[in-house]
Parts: C-alpha cells; structure tokens; sequence
C-alpha cells in the first residue's frame, strides 16, 4: 500500500506540475494552421482548458481506484485506459499553448478531489469501481459531443483532437462494461453531473 501510495503522489505531481508527453502522435498533426480571430482563439482555448482539467481528473480517479482496487484485471484496465488519458492530457496542453491561452489555476483542487473520488470507488469492490469508470467516461463523451458543436468552425486542428478523444473516451467506457461494471444509481450519476458542470463552468474562464 504504501508503494502505490508513492507512486500515486509522484503522478500527482508529475500531472500538476510538468509537461505530459503523448505516447501518439497529435490526432491533428497532417492539418495545416487555423485562421482564427481573437475571439475564436479565446474560445477554443477556454474549451481547451476545460478539456485538461477533465483529463487532470482523470490521472487522478485512476490513481485513486488503483490504489484500492483488487482485482488485477480491473487494475489492469485501469492503467491502460490512464495511458491514453496521458496523450490526452498532453495534447490539450499543447494546444492551449498554440491558442495563447492557460491552464486551469484550480488544477490541484481538481486533482485532490477526483483522487478522493477514485479511492472511494476502488474501495466500494470491483463491479462499482468499473461502474464508476464506465459513467465517467460515458459523461466525458457527452461533454465532448457539446465542445464539437461549440467550436469556432474554422478550427479543424482542435476538432481533430477532440474527436480522437471522444473515440478513446467511448471505448474505455466499452471496455469497462466489458468487465463487468454495475450500472450506477441515478442519484449518483447525477451527483457526478452535478460536480462536473461546476469544474466545467469554473474551469472556462479560471
């Protein structure tokens, strides 16, 4: 336990406080440079900047149901999925740079709480620990639907990435169904939409 416990809290700060680097390449590498106006790079950056915090997030739930799960399988399907989530993570944050924008200053409060989330999780036993994976990615998926129809339609670059994303995002989803996760309460599922507009609304500006 305390070897996971470790290694949890070196992602934490290798997720917080340094650059991720993409296992793949950029989903929007072959499209030329966007022409864009101000407004739209504002935009597409604040989307872009909710978008790491989802994947913030996501390092965290993982590290946490990792740390008190004990199926091998699950735990398994866990780091696999954490090893997109990371391409992820790092092409948000290479475009919110070529869109002059930032990332989140909330990121640590993100980080803490979704690990706290991820560590109840793991503990409540395998089938709700997918189940949990499962709804979370499944309501990643939908926001993501939104950000496509929200982007400036000039930004392909950005599309491509998202896209790319909902795809990984929909099959990890598939994957732990696959395993055998529980389908949720309806009072957890929307608590969990619940938290998750208000790290979205805060997220696109802050």
């Amino acid at each position: 336990m305390l070897d996971h416990l470790i290694i949890g809290f070196d992602k934490g700060l290798r997720t917080l406080l340094s650059q991720a680097v993409a296992a793949r390449a950029r989903p929007d590498i072959a499209i030329a440079d966007d022409v864009l106006d101000e407004t739209e790079k504002r935009h597409a950056a604040s989307l872009m900047r909710v978008n790491h915090c989802g994947e913030v997030c996501a390092q965290a739930l993982y590290s946490g149901q990792v740390l008190t799960s004990k199926n091998s399988t699950t735990v398994a399907a866990l780091r696999e999925a954490a090893i997109e989530e990371t391409d992820h993570l790092a092409w948000c944050e290479s475009r919110i740079q070529e869109l002059g924008g930032r990332k989140s200053l909330f990121n640590p409060l993100w980080y803490a709480g979704a690990f706290g989330m991820g560590v109840a999780a793991g503990a409540l036993g395998d089938k709700w620990n997918l189940g949990f994976l499962a709804e979370t990615e499944k309501q990643v998926a939908q926001h993501l639907d939104g950000h496509l129809n929200a982007l400036p339609a000039a930004d392909q670059k950005t599309r491509a990435i998202i896209q790319q994303m909902h795809m990984d995002e929909t099959a990890h989803a598939d994957t732990a169904f696959n395993h055998g996760a529980a389908e949720l309460p309806a009072p957890v599922k929307t608590a969990m939409r619940l938290a998750s507009k208000v790290m979205t609304s805060v997220s696109y500006y802050i």
